[in-house]
């Protein structure tokens, strides 16, 4: 690229309308000058070719993409001059680190989830000449943007009045066994861990509108038990109903589950799409929980993709009020930074945006209270066990009050073990945990 249509993806932030532009920042790994790549990107992702052949004109300063920040973290240069970094049919003998902020103008392609992808993380970004690794790493939306999405029509707020829960954090539990089980089983075991003192009981992720268990019956038997059980504790219970299907079906099914009793609904947000999730908000009766399948290809490898943090805004726009993410577990692979961020894009300030609840998940117990209150600094949050509750020696009953007691022992400052003395649920769960 010529120096002068290098300039021309580039801005200074006090001269651009912060509310016509999204914020984009990005990590990239490139083998040329790190200026350039960064203005080749922002051609490629914007205007591409931004005038007709013959005619003075250039749309760059209204359409382009402009970079207003960028920083070499450094250029890996190999110890000997023969060795060549090659990648997508380019060599070179060095590969610069950079992190670059671009200012994106969103009148490019309106207030729309998929063609905002399209923008952020389509070909124009991950097939851009010369970056042989790229990852969008945040996304800042201004009010002009966010105004047009309801975001979660219940959010924090509207779960813990529905629950009568104030002071704690919510205790979801899957279903187990998960698939294979029919419908009377299956709610019957909810059942059980909502006597135990279980707030929501789910469907696992798994679990569709399927021959042998399909949504219909399945959300009368545990929609049925589940008002049972509020008049047997005196309390609420939500059973959440997985409706993950093709997008014409999820206002039917959630339509059936909601007449039968189940009063939350779960989509697969990536595996379903966004967009199917905006589309069920403007229909939806009853809180709509995310689960985070299908995300992993996209942000486990940290030179390359999409960082979870960015779904996780995009689905607080779409209209989930509670999202499934991965927690702290060596098998989801996510660290204390990330658990923490996506808590934060959940709770933060968001425009207008109702507080989506957080719930990290993976392989927990009684024992995770404590580390995910100290980690995230407020009870605003959700934890989903499924063995620790449907595994438990006493069964879904003694495993959903161990996790009662569990949070017992944080509220009273005493170790688990302590706790434990006096209640035999939270000493066989410590049993089983250690086992």
């Amino acid at each position: 690229m010529k120096k002068s249509d290098v300039d021309a993806f580039y801005a200074v932030p006090a001269n651009l309308d912060r509310q016509k532009y999204i914020v984009l920042n990005y990590y990239l790994e490139t083998l040329i000058e790190p200026r350039e790549a960064a203005a080749h990107l922002c051609q490629e992702m914007s205007t591409a070719q931004w005038s007709r052949v013959g005619v003075n004109e250039d749309y760059r300063p209204e359409f382009g993409a402009k970079v207003v920040a960028l920083e070499v973290l450094d250029d890996q240069a190999p110890p000997s001059s023969p060795y060549l970094v090659s990648t997508m049919g380019s060599r070179a003998a060095r590969v610069f680190r950079v992190s670059a902020t671009i200012w994106y103008p969103y009148h490019n392609f309106g207030t729309k989830i998929p063609n905002l992808l399209t923008a952020v993380c389509g070909e124009g970004v991950f097939h851009a000449p010369n970056i042989c690794a790229i990852r969008l790493l945040d996304i800042d939306f201004p009010e002009s943007f966010l105004a047009d999405f309801q975001g979660p029509q219940f959010g924090v707020e509207g779960l813990r009045e529905m629950l009568g829960v104030r002071d704690r954090p919510l205790l979801f539990g899957v279903i187990k066994p998960n698939v294979g089980l029919p419908p009377e089983p299956f709610a019957q075991l909810g059942f059980e861990a909502w006597l135990g003192g279980l707030d929501v009981a789910k469907d696992d992720e798994q679990l569709g509108d399927v021959a042998w268990s399909s949504v219909e019956e399945r959300s009368r038997r545990l929609g049925a038990l589940r008002k049972r059980a509020e008049e047997l504790t005196g309390e609420k219970r939500v059973y959440l109903c997985n409706i993950t299907d093709e997008v014409d079906r999820l206002i039917e099914l959630h339509d059936i589950a909601v007449k039968n009793g189940a009063n939350a609904v779960m989509v697969n947000g990536m595996a379903a799409g966004f967009s199917a999730v905006r589309m069920l908000r403007k229909h939806a009766r009853v809180p709509i929980v995310s689960h985070f399948d299908f995300m992993a290809p996209f942000i486990q490898l940290p030179w390359f993709g999409v960082k979870d943090q960015v779904f996780t805004k995009i689905q607080r726009m779409a209209g989930f009020d509670v999202l499934i993410y991965p927690g702290f577990d060596h098998r989801l692979k996510s660290s204390r930074e990330d658990v923490l961020a996506n808590a934060r894009a959940c709770l933060q300030p968001m425009g207008s945006l109702k507080a989506m609840l957080p719930v990290p998940a993976g392989s927990q117990w009684a024992g995770s209270l404590q580390p995910l209150y100290e980690t995230l600094g407020t009870v605003d949050f959700g934890i989903v066990p499924g063995r620790a509750v449907f595994g438990h020696p006493q069964g879904p009953r003694g495993g959903a009050a161990s996790l009662r007691q569990g949070w017992e022992a944080v509220r009273k400052g005493v170790s688990l073990e302590e706790h434990a003395r006096a209640h035999e649920e939270l000493r066989l769960a410590i049993e089983m945990q250690n086992g």
